[in-house]
């Protein structure tokens, strides 16, 4: 593709980040992303890594974001992550990426055990946040600290509060925090968006103080939410 036409192409992409989150959607919805990938010759291969910035959120320490773990059972199409790599390095905001990714193929029985767990534990948290739960629930499941695959560290024994018995609660699968639950899994499972650092494996509330707290080395403060490694 030529350099005008290249340009032209990026241009109906920042012209989308501008109008409304509808309109947005639509326009990618209509585009061939990964059409235009393939013509820009972005390498497919790469991981959209950074540093994770401070505008949202209150930082103790601001991490390198790393690929999070991943399990056989649990990953998204190659051409899902070149196309939210492709909008998110285009100027996407986590709010629109979560919204074009809250639907699409039903997730896998692993992927929705982190966005069961993302809804429950931090539903009412911005995004940075409910993304933040997700990449622990996938760290602990890589670390050898905890169980191997993601339903496993999500059902595991006193770990996750609204977990009884092994089973979850019901979910309202029509709400849109649900949808956005979803956005955020398949996000994270991407690894899209800089977030916490594999090392990160343990978060309270900022409302109780439990003694395990005091052992462990703060990373951040996102929402209501404090996160913690070794």
């Amino acid at each position: 593709m030529g350099g005008r036409a290249a340009s032209a192409v990026i241009g109906l992409f920042m012209l989308a980040i501008g109008s409304s989150e509808a309109s947005a959607q639509n326009l990618a919805s209509n585009l061939n992303v990964p059409a235009a990938v393939r013509s820009l010759d972005v390498d497919k291969s790469a991981k959209a890594l950074g540093v994770a910035t401070q505008a949202s959120l209150t930082s103790a320490v601001v991490s390198t974001a790393q690929q999070p773990a991943q399990t056989v059972s649990a990953s998204l199409p190659a051409s899902i992550n070149a196309e939210a790599s492709w909008l998110y390095k285009a100027g996407w905001p986590l709010y629109a990426l979560v919204d074009r990714y809250s639907t699409g193929a039903p997730l896998s029985e692993e992927a929705n055990c982190v966005a069961t767990a993302v809804y429950f534990e931090a539903r009412g948290e911005a995004l940075e946040g409910q993304l933040a739960v997700a990449r622990v629930v996938m760290n602990r499941a890589s670390s050898g600290q905890y169980p191997a695959s993601w339903c496993s560290v999500v059902k595991q024994p006193a770990q996750f509060s609204f977990v009884r018995h092994g089973q979850f609660p019901a979910i309202d699968t029509a709400s849109a925090a649900w949808a956005k639950a979803q956005g955020v899994t398949r996000l994270a499972m991407s690894n899209v968006i800089p977030s916490l650092s594999n090392d990160v494996l343990w978060y309270h509330a900022d409302y109780v103080d439990p003694s395990w707290g005091h052992r462990l080395s703060m990373v951040q403060k996102i929402g209501q939410h404090i996160f913690y490694r070794a």
